[in-house]
C-alpha cells in the first residue's frame, strides 16, 4: 500500500469471559482496578477484597452466563467490527488494527504485542469503543495502554479519541436500531421509550466524571433526530442506569424501579433502548432482555422489546471510520460521510 499511512489502530473494550471457567479470574481482574473501587489510602487492600468479591459473585454471575450461551459474546462482536472497520479503511490508509480488552482476552498486553510484531507504524490512533467518557471505562484502558506500552517517546505518534457520544453517524446509527424495533408496535408514537445506560458510582460522578452529562446529551440527540425523521416517535422518554454494584450510591434513576414505576401507571408497551453500549453482552442479554423482561411482565407492561446494539451496523462503522480517518489528518470523503458538515466528537490529537 505505497503512498498510505501505516496506522496502528487500537480498539479498547471491557471484554467478557469466554467460558464459565473464566468468569472468576474475569471478575478479578476488574474488582483490582482502581478506577471501578478507588480505595484511596486503603489501596493495600484492593487485593484481598477483590478476591473475596469475586469469589462471592463468581457462582451467580456464572449462573447468568450459562443462560445467555455459556460465554460473553463481546470478543466475537468486537472481531466483527474490527474486521469491519479494517474494510472501511483500506482505500485510504495502511490499517493494523488490534483489540485490547481491559479485564479479559485479548487483554492490552496481547495488544501491544501485535502491534510491534505489525512492524513500523506511522501513527497510532487509540479508539475506546466507549462513546460516554468515563474514569471507570475510558480512562481506565488508557491507563491500562500507558503502564503497558509506555510512554511514546521516539515511538509514532499517538492520537486518542476518547469520546463519540455526539458523532452524527453514531446517532443516526442509534435511531435506525430504535427504528428497526418501533416498527414492530402497532402505534410507536404511544409506547414509552426505556434509555438504560450502565449505572457509574456517585463518588466518580463528584469527582467531575463526565459521564452522566454525555449520556443525557446522546438521549436527546437521539430523540431530536428520531422525532425529526420519524412520524411515529415516541411521545414518552426515560433514561435509567443499570448494573449497580455494592452499597454505595449509584446513579438514579435505576432501571428496576422504573420499569416498576411505569407497570404501576399502567403503562402496557415499553421499548427498553441500552444507550451506552456498542455490542451485546451480559448487560444487554440478560440483565434487559432476561431480569427486565421478567420485572416487566411482572408489573403488568404486556409488551417488552429490546433495541439491539449498533454492533457492525454500518452507520456505525463509519462513524468510527470517520473519527479515525480525521484523527490522523485525514479528510473523510463527502460522498463516504453522510453528515459531513456536522460537528465530529472526540479527536484529540
Amino acid at each position: 500500500m505505497a503512498g498510505k499511512k501505516r496506522i496502528g489502530i487500537v480498539l479498547f473494550q471491557l471484554g467478557g469471559p469466554d467460558s464459565l471457567d473464566a468468569v472468576e479470574p474475569f471478575l478479578l481482574n476488574l474488582f483490582l482496578d482502581p478506577d471501578i473501587i478507588p480505595l484511596g489510602p486503603l489501596g493495600w487492600l484492593r487485593r484481598p477484597i477483590a478476591r473475596l468479591i469475586s469469589s462471592k459473585r463468581s457462582v451467580p454471575v456464572a449462573g447468568k452466563y450459562r443462560e445467555i450461551g455459556r460465554r460473553s459474546p463481546i470478543r466475537l462482536l468486537t472481531e466483527r467490527q474490527r474486521v469491519r472497520l479494517m474494510d472501511a479503511l483500506v482505500a485510504h490508509i495502511d490499517p493494523v488494527i488490534v483489540t485490547a480488552m481491559r479485564y479479559w482476552h485479548p487483554m492490552t498486553a496481547e495488544a501491544v504485542e501485535a502491534l510491534r510484531r505489525a512492524g513500523p507504524l506511522d501513527e497510532i490512533v487509540l479508539l475506546p469503543l466507549y462513546p460516554h467518557f468515563s474514569y471507570a471505562t475510558t480512562l481506565s484502558s488508557l491507563k491500562e495502554w500507558r503502564r503497558v506500552y509506555g510512554q511514546p517517546n521516539g515511538g509514532p505518534p499517538e492520537r486518542t479519541i476518547d469520546h463519540f457520544y455526539d458523532h452524527p453517524l453514531y446517532i443516526r446509527a442509534l435511531v435506525e436500531k430504535i427504528g428497526s424495533v418501533l416498527r414492530q408496535f402497532e402505534d410507536s408514537s404511544r409506547i414509552d421509550l426505556v434509555f438504560s445506560a450502565h449505572g457509574l458510582p456517585m463518588s466518580l460522578v463528584e469527582k467531575g466524571d463526565p459521564y452522566p452529562k454525555q449520556i443525557e446529551a446522546t438521549v436527546s440527540a437521539v430523540c431530536e433526530f428520531g422525532a425529526k425523521h420519524y412520524s411515529s416517535w415516541p411521545r414518552t422518554h426515560l433514561l435509567c442506569y443499570q448494573s449497580r454494584v455494592g452499597p454505595a450510591k449509584w446513579l438514579q434513576p435505576p432501571l428496576t424501579g422504573t420499569i416498576e414505576q411505569l407497570g404501576r401507571k399502567g403503562v402496557k408497551e415499553i421499548l427498553v433502548v441500552p444507550i451506552s453500549f456498542v455490542t451485546e453482552h451480559i448487560e444487554t442479554l440478560h440483565e434487559i432482555n432476561i431480569e427486565a423482561r421478567a420485572d416487566a411482565k411482572k408489573f403488568g407492561i404486556k409488551t417488552f422489546r429490546m433495541m439491539p446494539a449498533v454492533g457492525d451496523s454500518p452507520l456505525f462503522i463509519g462513524a468510527l471510520k470517520d473519527l479515525v480517518l480525521r484523527a490522523v489528518g485525514i479528510e473523510p470523503p463527502s460522498s463516504s460521510t453522510p453528515v459531513a458538515s456536522a460537528q465530529m466528537g472526540g479527536a484529540t490529537v
